[in-house]
C-alpha cells in the first residue's frame, strides 16, 4: 500500500515555552482579576512578574542548541518557529525588560493609577508577542506577533483614565502604527504575489531568480514597503515623530517598555527580513538602512539638544529624543550587513549594542520613576541636588547616563560604540562611521549637562523650587529599588568585562 503524506506538523512545546508561558500567565491574570476583591488586587502583579521568571527560565533547556517546529512536512529546514541562539538572546532580552517594566510597575499599580486586571494582562500579552517575534521565520507569524505585541501597547499607553496627554499619545501612537502595519502588509502581499511563498527561507531562494521582469518590479516594491514598516516600529526618522509625545504621556514604567522592549521586537525583526528574508537584494536596503541610520541619529540628538536643563524641559522628553540618537546607532550594524559576505559579526554588534542600551536606559527610567514620586511634572531641574536627597540613586543615574555616552567609567557604553563603528568601518561605510563619531560628539552635551544637574548644590535651586521639595525623603518602594539595583549591578559589572557583552551577543547569530 502506498503511504499517504501526511500534513501534521509536529509541535514542540519546549520551544515554545517562553511566549506560551507568558501568554497562559496573561490568561491567568485576566481571570483571576475577576475574582479578587481590590484589597487583594496587587497579587495580580506579583502572578505577572513570576509568570515573568518562569518564562525567561524556560530559555534554559534550550541553551544547549536549535529547536524547530511548525516546519512544513517533508521540509524540515522550512519552518515558522526556529528557537536559535539568536531567538534565544533576543527573548532574553525582552523577557528580562519585561521583568523590570514590572517592578517599575508594581508600585504606580498598587497605588490605584493604573486598573491593576487591565494593565497586567495587556503587559504580559505584549511581552508574549514581543517573544515570538525573533523565532518567527515566515512572514505571517512576523506581522502577527508584531501586533501581538504592539496592539496592547496602544492600550497601556492610554491607560491612565482622564489624563489628556495620555489618550493624545495612544492616539498618536495608534495611528501612525495602523498607518506603518498597512504598508507593511501590502508589502507582504507583493512578496507573496512575487515568490509564492511566505517563508523566509523560500522567500530568500525564489528572490534570486525571478522569471519575470514584472516580478522582480514587484519584489522590490515589496522589500521596501516591509522595511518602512519595521522602521516605524524601530524610531528610524523620519517615521520616529510619535515618539516623544507618547513617551511623555505614556506610563513612565510602559516609556521604558517601549524605549527597550519595543525597539527590540522592531529591530529583530528588521535582521530578520533583511539578513534572512532579502539577502539578495542587499544592494537596495543596505544603502537605504545606512541613510536611514545616519537621519535618525542625526534628527534624534539634535532635537535632544534643545531639552534645556535651565528651562524646565522634560526628562521623559529628553530619554525620548535620546532612544532616537540610539535607534540610529543600532542601525548602523545592519545597514554594515549588506555590504559583506558573512553579515554574523555585524548582526552581533546589534545585539550587543541592545543589550548595554537595554539595561541602562530601563536604568535610566527607574530613576526617573523615583524623581516622579515627589514631581510628577518629571523635569530636569527636578534632578538638580539629587545626589544630596538621594546619593545613591544620583551615582546610579550618572553612571547610566555615561554609559550611554559612551565615556568612562561607563565602558559598556563605549565598548558598544566602538563595536557599531568597528562594523561600519569593516564594510566600508567610513562615511557612515564619521556621521556617527560626529553625532556622539554632540550626545556629550545633553548627556553631560544633565549629569552636572544631579550634583549641584539644593542651595543653587530657585527659591521656588526649593520650597517644592517635600520636608522629607520618602523610601523608596523595593520594587523601584530593585529594578535601579538590577540595572546598575549590571552596568557596572559589564563595565569591568564587556567582553562578556561580545562573546554573548556573538551566540546570536542567524
Amino acid at each position: 500500500m502506498s503511504s499517504v503524506p501526511t500534513l501534521v506538523q509536529s509541535v514542540d512545546w519546549i520551544a515554545l515555552a517562553p511566549p506560551t508561558l507568558t501568554a497562559v500567565f496573561a490568561l491567568v491574570v485576566l481571570v483571576a482579576d475577576l475574582f479578587l476583591p481590590a484589597a487583594r488586587k496587587p497579587l495580580l502583579g506579583l502572578l505577572a512578574t513570576a509568570g515573568l521568571v518562569l518564562a525567561g527560565l524556560s530559555l534554559l533547556p534550550l541553551l544547549g542548541g536549535g529547536s524547530r517546529t511548525f516546519c512544513l512536512p517533508g521540509h524540515p529546514a522550512v519552518c515558522s518557529y526556529v528557537a536559535d541562539p539568536f531567538t534565544l538572546v533576543i527573548q532574553f532580552l525582552v523577557l528580562a525588560g519585561a521583568l523590570l517594566t514590572a517592578l517599575l510597575s508594581l508600585e504606580s499599580v498598587k497605588d490605584g493609577e493604573l486598573p491593576a486586571g487591565e494593565y497586567w494582562f495587556l503587559l504580559l500579552s505584549s511581552a508574549a508577542g514581543a517573544a515570538l517575534l525573533p523565532a518567527s521565520r515566515d512572514l505571517a507569524t512576523l506581522v502577527i506577533a508584531l501586533e501581538v505585541a504592539s496592539l496592547p501597547a496602544f492600550a497601556l499607553v492610554g491607560l491612565r483614565r482622564g489624563d489628556r496627554l495620555s489618550s493624545e499619545a495612544a492616539l498618536k501612537f495608534f495611528l501612525s502604527s495602523v498607518a506603518a502595519t498597512a504598508v507593511m502588509l501590502l508589502g507582504v502581499s507583493f512578496l507573496y504575489a512575487a515568490t509564492g511563498s511566505l517563508h523566509l527561507s523560500r522567500v530568500a531562494h525564489a528572490l534570486t531568480a525571478l522569471p519575470d521582469p514584472r516580478l522582480a518590479t514587484l519584489a522590490s516594491a515589496g522589500v521596501a514597503l516591509t522595511l518602512v514598516g519595521f522602521a516605524f516600529k524601530t524610531a528610524a526618522a523620519p517615521f520616529h515623530f510619535w515618539v516623544p509625545d507618547t513617551y511623555v504621556g505614556a506610563p513612565l514604567p510602559i516609556a521604558g517598555y517601549l524605549s527597550v522592549v519595543g525597539k527590540a521586537v522592531g529591530f529583530s525583526g528588521l535582521i530578520l527580513v533583511t539578513v534572512e528574508g532579502f539577502p539578495s537584494y542587499s544592494g537596495v536596503w543596505g544603502p537605504a538602512l545606512a541613510v536611514l541610520a545616519a537621519l535618525t541619529m542625526t534628527v534624534g540628538n539634535v532635537a535632544a539638544l534643545r531639552q534645556d536643563p535651565w528651562r524646565a524641559h522634560s526628562a521623559v522628553r529628553l530619554l525620548a529624543w535620546s532612544s532616537v540618537g540610539q535607534a540610529g546607532y543600532l542601525l548602523v550594524p545592519i545597514a554594515a550587513a549588506g555590504y559583506v559576505h558573512d553579515p554574523a559579526h555585524a548582526i552581533g554588534s546589534t545585539v550587543a549594542y541592545a543589550l548595554m542600551y537595554a539595561a541602562v536606559n530601563l536604568g535610566a527610567f527607574a530613576v526617573a520613576a523615583v524623581v516622579a514620586r515627589t514631581s510628577p511634572a518629571n523635569r530636569i531641574t527636578d534632578y538638580r541636588g539629587l545626589y544630596h536627597r538621594r546619593p545613591l540613586v544620583a551615582l546610579a543615574l550618572g553612571f547610566f547616563l555615561l554609559c550611554l555616552a559612551g565615556l568612562p567609567p561607563g565602558i559598556i557604553g563605549l565598548f558598544a560604540k566602538v563595536t557599531v563603528f568597528s562594523a561600519a568601518v569593516d564594510a566600508g561605510l567610513a562615511w557612515l562611521a564619521v556621521v556617527m563619531a560626529v553625532n556622539v560628539v554632540i550626545a556629550l552635551y545633553y548627556y553631560l549637562q544633565w549629569t552636572t544637574v544631579l550634583f549641584r548644590g539644593a542651595e543653587e535651586s530657585a527659591p521656588a523650587e526649593a520650597s517644592a521639595q517635600p520636608p522629607h525623603r520618602a523610601a523608596i518602594p523595593a520594587p523601584l529599588a530593585t529594578a535601579i539595583a538590577l540595572a546598575a549591578v549590571l552596568a557596572v559589572a559589564l563595565s569591568g568585562a564587556p567582553q562578556l557583552v561580545l562573546r554573548f551577543a556573538s551566540g546570536a547569530l542567524l
